[in-house]
């Protein structure tokens, strides 16, 4: 099962590929779309849209698994958040790919075993679970994994209780 994992953001949306064999786990690809600073948000999201239909395309993924929204104490902040979050969803159903939503206590507890703990732990387990070389970098690529790593360890029993 491959899964797409998304760290949503309007500066730099985070992606993981993951690929579930039994209980063994590996990445395919990962890294960050960037868009640029003084670019209209409209493009922006045109930028983020376009590359996840073509990370779509090149892994065929069973499964997106996105972040849920996190509202601290900027709102404007979660609504360009949710903005790319939106554009993210709608190419997974143009290319009708289930979604599924996860909190970031629940991807941290998943993948950590606790659901608050911090960015490098995230980093160091995700880097484990996938035996990769090296601790994935930046965090917004590591965190995507981390997504990714959620559903594809849930799914089976998701796919079990209906």
């Amino acid at each position: 099962m491959i899964v797409l994992g998304i760290d949503p953001g309007t500066a730099n949306t985070g992606y993981g590929v993951v690929v579930s064999r039994g209980s063994t786990l590996a990445a395919l690809d990962g890294g960050v779309i960037e868009t640029r600073a003084g670019a209209p948000l409209e493009r922006r999201l045109a930028d983020i849209h376009a590359r996840v239909c073509d990370l779509i395309a090149e892994h065929r993924p069973v499964a997106l698994a996105i972040e849920d929204l996190y509202f601290g104490r900027n709102a404007h902040s979660a609504f360009a958040v949710g903005q790319a979050r939106g554009v993210v969803l709608l190419a997974a159903g143009i290319h009708g790919v289930p979604c599924f939503s996860y909190t970031p206590q629940a991807v941290k507890q998943a993948v950590c075993g606790s659901g608050s703990a911090a960015k490098e732990q995230v980093q160091r387990m995700v880097g484990a679970l996938l035996s990769l070389p090296e601790v994935p970098q930046p965090d917004h690529a590591a965190d995507a994994l981390a997504v990714a790593i959620c559903h594809a360890n849930g799914a089976p029993l998701k796919a079990a209780l209906g």
